[in-house]
């Protein structure tokens, strides 16, 4: 079977389960061939969300035989600070982001605060600065990268 055929296969059963196909690469070492996909979805993925992915997947696959050859399947997910699309950031209201911008705001470069806003053109971030609880508006153009941040 094709890799783009499969690729498409496996984006096809995992919507159904709520998530994206990040992407999906078969390397050939020392003899074994690994099948490494990357998953994501808007909740949290942990350990029991990958085990419940994996195990839907071995039975998806075990359906569809794509290959010959035995395989090892790997599945990870992007992380806890993965990046964010902009076109997507509704979904991560109330969550705490890591903001780089293309031009300063106020000499800062970098934001991170919580996604407390999300326009058209536009995001406010509730962050603090010391003691105070402040807010900073962004326009989406300005923005270089956005990543889900650990709060400390």
């Amino acid at each position: 079977m094709e890799l783009n055929q499969l690729k498409e296969q496996i984006q096809e059963k995992l919507l159904t389960k709520g998530y994206e196909l990040v992407s999906l690469s078969l390397k050939n070492e020392k003899g074994s061939s690994i099948l490494s996909l990357v998953v994501d979805r808007v909740e949290p993925i942990d350990m029991d969300a990958i085990t419940e992915i994996s195990r839907y997947l071995n039975e998806v696959l075990d359906v569809i035989d794509p290959f010959e050859n035995p395989y090892t399947l790997d599945i990870s997910s992007l992380g806890a600070e993965k990046p964010l699309k902009i076109e997507n950031l509704n979904s991560y209201l109330n969550n705490y982001v890591h903001v780089h911008m293309i031009n300063p705001i106020k000499g800062e470069n970098i934001y991170e605060g919580t996604l407390i806003k999300v326009d058209n053109d536009s995001i406010t971030l509730s962050y603090k600065n010391k003691t105070r609880v402040l807010t900073v508006d962004i326009e989406k153009s300005n923005i270089s990268k956005i990543r889900l941040a650990i709060k400390f």
